[in-house]
């Protein structure tokens, strides 16, 4: 199987129903579990959902083409058909298949906070270094040769197959990705060789689907019990209770374990001093004791940075190089990111913070580099877990000087009744609805010595409104506000 030079998504394949399990010689021209995406020749995986069917789609995808269908139970339809009771793990196997080939050193990084920063981290180590590397994940595919925009943190099977053919292509020999809890329990990344994995940490998320920590932890734990083979690296944060677990699952099992963190018994970060935008940090590293200057700011960042390094050292970077490349890290776009700067200087931070843990390192990170107060516009997503929106505004309340409480990504939801959600746990809030005028607000009220941190979309260039995506940049609002406020 060879991939098209003229398009990243789609293979250019010889390959027939017979490959696949089916009784049929037809070839093969695509494999897709979207019946919108389905043309002539396509082999339609109709999947269970949380919110549809996929088999309400057959008959719709076999009119547009499909010359195959996989699913589950019982169905009477005029196509070759496999049921199997766990189609997933099928519609991943066959992806493998219909897009060979991958990058020789995968890491997986999995956990609630810091996959991205942590992945971007290891691809400019593993740059700087001299291997030719990339990185995908909520920020999209990063390489020396492109950058794309997905639609998830760990996309479906085959795009995801499709993506690791097309770097493979291209002669990136090191790959680091994020897997998040959906797509390790939709097994998308089942038929991915990974090599070496890393856990950042787990706090609550994404409780809408999973229902509870437990089912979170174990949708996290599979890259780990499941994907890693025995006497690959596992680089884990043992900085909680999950990261402990995960140590003991990883040894009982045969794993080679590095941990990391303030309690980190292979990498273990001894003392952070923050300065104006870098720190220096006193760190041992497999048993030597090292201190340098880090360029990025916040204690949270120190944590993905040595995750970064030890995910490093076990693909095969030699110690010192990779202590030293630290040094030349930069930031991740809307991590902990330098918007501007507000009256007398003040700094203006965007940053991805969506959670309570989230938030609550954001604040006690920013909180050592500011003199003044400090103040914090955030919202929170609609249609997703509403547990954490009180707990989200008590963080605030108690780490923050001053919050302004706004709209994140409302969706379907009522906007008012989730900042509603959020005051209650910080009753001084002020409450803005509109985004912008939040963060107009915020930076006009900027003292010398303050500092602002927007939360809760760094990267992202929408806002989600009903079923609309609006274009919506906080980093851009930041700069045409400054603009206004300086040219006035």
């Amino acid at each position: 199987i060879t991939s098209s030079k003229k398009s990243f998504w789609i293979g250019v394949v010889s390959m027939k129903l017979k490959d696949f399990g089916f009784k049929s010689n037809k070839y093969v021209n695509g494999i897709t579990c979207d019946s919108r995406q389905v043309k002539k020749g396509y082999i339609f995986a109709a999947l269970p959902g949380s919110n549809m069917d996929g088999r309400n789609f057959i008959d719709e995808a076999i009119n547009k083409g499909a010359i195959a269908v996989l699913s589950y139970g019982q169905i009477d339809i005029s196509v070759p058909y496999i049921s199997n009771k766990e189609p997933r793990l099928i519609y991943a196997q066959m992806a493998g298949k219909f897009y060979s080939g991958q990058p020789e050193n995968l890491v997986a990084i999995t956990g609630t906070n810091g996959k991205s920063s942590t992945a971007d981290f290891l691809r400019q180590i593993w740059s700087l270094y001299g291997e030719q590397a990339a990185c995908f994940g909520t920020l999209g595919v990063v390489s020396k040769k492109t950058i794309i925009k997905l639609d998830h943190t760990t996309p479906d099977a085959v795009q995801l197959h499709s993506i690791l053919s097309k770097l493979n292509d291209d002669g990136v020999t090191h790959v680091a990705m994020e897997a998040s809890s959906h797509g390790l329990d939709q097994r998308r990344l089942d038929s991915v060789v990974v090599k070496a994995a890393g856990f950042t940490n787990l706090t609550q998320d994404h409780y809408d689907y999973h229902q509870g920590s437990e089912s979170y932890f174990k949708a996290k734990e599979r890259l780990f019990s499941e994907l890693l083979k025995s006497n690959t690296a596992a680089v884990i944060n043992t900085d909680d209770e999950y990261g402990v677990r995960l140590v003991k699952k990883c040894l009982d099992t045969g794993k080679n374990v590095m941990e990391i963190g303030w309690s980190g018994k292979d990498i273990r970060i001894e003392e952070i001093m923050p300065l104006a935008s870098s720190q220096i940090i006193k760190v041992f590293v497999l048993g030597e004791r090292y201190e340098l200057e880090l360029p990025l700011v916040g204690e949270f960042q120190v944590l993905n940075a040595i995750l970064a390094l030890g995910l490093a050292i076990k693909t095969g970077v030699k110690k010192e190089a990779a202590i030293d490349l630290l040094k030349m890290l930069k930031g991740v776009p809307g991590r902990m990111e330098l918007a501007g700067y507000g009256e007398g200087g003040s700094p203006i931070f965007v940053d991805f913070a969506h959670t309570e843990d989230g938030l609550e390192k954001l604040l006690r990170s920013l909180r050592p580099h500011t003199e003044g107060n400090l103040v914090v516009v955030f919202g929170c997503g609609g249609d997703r877990d509403n547990g954490k929106r009180i707990k989200m505004g008590k963080v605030a309340a108690k780490l923050a000087d001053r919050v302004i409480v706004t709209d994140d990504n409302p969706r379907t939801e009522c906007s008012s009744a989730i900042r509603s959600a959020i005051i209650e746990g910080c009753p001084s809030a002020l409450e803005v609805p509109d985004r912008y005028n939040a963060i107009f607000k915020g930076i006009k009220g900027l003292k010398p010595k303050d500092c602002l941190v927007i939360a809760g979309k760094g990267h992202e260039q929408g806002q989600i409104i009903g079923e609309k995506t609006i274009p919506f940049s906080d980093i851009d609002q930041v700069k045409l506000i400054l603009e206004g406020l300086f040219h006035e």
